[in-house]
């Protein structure tokens, strides 16, 4: 029985002809696809097949909270290199009508079987990162279809069963090859190796499908069709499940996780976390993120120094920021944890008083290494929903690294996430049984004075999330841009080491300034993906980041 008849897809049919499209080569929306105005909804995605799905369903009366699910489905299949069913997730919800916001937190945790040693080589050195990732002894429980499985018994309006329709249809019919995927695949060494991948994504001489080719993943459509059926109990008990933790087991470096880990995983709700910036009220994720504390706490520091007063994108602007965003991940690296497992002070890292403190350590010249505080005495992708009711989803979706730990189950990749624990133990991130490790995703929404919803983005990029949100947010919110523009400024960050500028944009000129004022310039690719929504007359505008092949769709 085919697809059309299982599931209507009839209803779906402006989809299913975007994905059969034949002209479609690089699947990377044109510039005209980047920004979008609705009076209605708005979507913005990491690529517009999800990006259309999401609309779609908002069309056909679905909530945030439905689009969201298909276009998590879709991403997992057309961006396997940035999330997945194998990986975790976290996601910002506003209720327009209980005027509430939850946070959703699915994040993967670490088997029963870890230990603090995990990432220790024979020696007890910690391994090289790659050896760590590209193995079994990375992957944690993935957690991505237990949150969404949690916001839709709460939010969701549409039948769980069409909401998956979409990533079956495309993966069975196929999709058009992407630039941005065949660059990731030639610089890919690992992926190759997993017989499943190395049949959907590469030749019969092993270098990677050419742009515009057709790929199919029946494997991945044979999981997702399960999944809409029996629903994501399938996928933590059962042949699913049976299936991953042998993959992880029988692997040349193989880990610790099995089907009773997959099994006993639970999403969790939390408190979300807020903050004030000038008139806005700034929300985001709380611990196990790093992402919403390290974000308020530049946006707080900067509010305290001289930065307000200076002209977008100035040198001094930049010094600034550097020297914030040092002080807060001094503070991220000493402080932040899974907060089941750890103390994690978050409401005093956050307090004005403390954020007076550490900027008053910001002068005229680069602080160096910078000491943590003392408030008591770090592949992803994201996207941004609004439907018709005025409910807002910001989600953030990964499974860690590029194509995370190059393990391929029933056409999805496994995350390779515990690599984000410290791999030294006797620290507050070091790995324990059934612990989350820390992130730095920062799904944000921003209300008004009165309330309302002024904004919500995020974006992927490890440890980089921090900095790519707080830039959004500082050009939209500081320097008055819309969303497109703000999300378009060269990219910047200061890890509290090397302050890290984006290889060839306009910020590489102000370069030997920093270095006067005793900076360390490093230039390198910072590739955001910020996708973001943001109010305005009428309706809303979204925005998808230039440096992707995402899109916004409005209605």
């Amino acid at each position: 029985m085919t697809l059309l008849r299982n599931f209507r897809i009839e209803r779906a049919t402006a989809v299913a002809l975007l994905f059969l499209c034949a002209g479609c080569a690089s699947l990377s929306a044109p510039e005209n696809e980047k920004q979008a105005e609705g009076r209605r909804f708005m979507v913005a995605a990491a690529h517009p097949l999800a990006a259309e799905a999401g609309a779609t369903v908002l069309r056909l009366g679905g909530g945030a909270v439905d689009a969201a699910i298909a276009v998590q489905m879709v991403l997992g299949l057309v961006e396997p290199e940035a999330s997945g069913l194998g990986g975790g997730a976290f996601m910002l919800h506003w209720s327009a009508k209980e005027k509430k916001l939850r946070a959703y937190d699915g994040r993967e945790i670490a088997p029963a079987s870890s230990s603090p040693a995990l990432f220790l080589d024979r020696d007890g050195k910690p391994m090289p990162f790659m050896a760590a990732a590209a193995s079994g002894r990375s992957v944690g429980v993935p957690g991505v279809l237990r949150m969404l499985e949690m916001a839709y018994q709460r939010h969701g309006r549409l039948r769980w069963a069409e909401l998956l329709q979409y990533a079956i249809f495309a993966a069975e019919e196929g999709w058009p090859m992407s630039a941005r995927l065949h660059a990731q695949l030639e610089k890919e060494t690992h992926l190759r190796n997993d017989p499943q991948a190395r049949a959907i994504f590469y030749g019969a001489d092993g270098r990677p499908r050419p742009v515009g080719a057709r790929l199919t993943n029946r494997a991945y459509g044979a999981t997702v069709r399960t999944l809409a059926f029996e629903g994501v109990e399938a996928f933590y008990r059962g042949p699913i499940a049976a299936d991953i933790a042998r993959a992880v087991r029988t692997h040349a470096k193989p880990g610790g996780l099995t089907e009773e880990d997959l099994a006993a995983y639970r999403a969790v709700e939390r408190d979300p976390l807020c903050g004030p910036y000038r008139q806005w009220r700034v929300c985001s994720m709380p611990p196990p993120s790093s992402g919403g504390v390290a974000v308020l706490q530049i946006l707080g520091m900067l509010e305290r120094t001289e930065f307000p007063s200076q002209p977008a994108g100035s040198e001094k602007a930049l010094h600034l920021y550097a020297e914030a965003s040092r002080l807060a991940y001094a503070d991220r690296a000493r402080f932040i944890g899974d907060p089941d497992f750890v103390s994690v002070p978050t409401a005093a890292l956050v307090d004005g008083k403390y954020l007076e403190k550490r900027a008053a350590l910001i002068g005229e010249r680069a602080i160096g290494l910078a000491p943590s505080g003392d408030p008591e005495a770090a592949g992803t992708t994201h996207f941004t929903i609004v439907d018709a009711e005025g409910d807002v989803v910001s989600m953030t979706s990964t499974i860690e690294a590029t194509f995370g730990s190059r393990i391929m189950v029933r056409g999805f990749l496994l995350n390779n996430e515990l690599t984000d624990f410290d791999f030294t133990p006797n620290s507050r991130n070091e790995v324990e049984p059934r612990k989350r490790p820390r992130s730095s995703m920062a799904p944000t929404i921003v209300f008004g004075p009165a309330g309302e919803v002024r904004l919500a983005v995020g974006s992927p990029g490890g440890p980089f999330i921090i900095h790519y949100v707080a830039k959004a947010l500082i050009g939209t919110l500081g320097w008055n841009l819309p969303m497109a523009e703000a999300i378009g400024l060269p990219n910047f960050s200061n890890r509290n080491g090397a302050t890290e500028v984006e290889r060839g944009s306009a910020y590489e000129a102000l370069s030997d300034a920093l270095r006067a004022r005793g900076h360390e310039v490093v230039l390198r690719e910072l590739t955001s993906g910020l996708h973001g929504v943001e109010r305005i007359p009428g309706g809303w505008r979204g925005a998808a980041d230039p440096r992707r092949g995402g899109a916004a769709f409005g209605e």
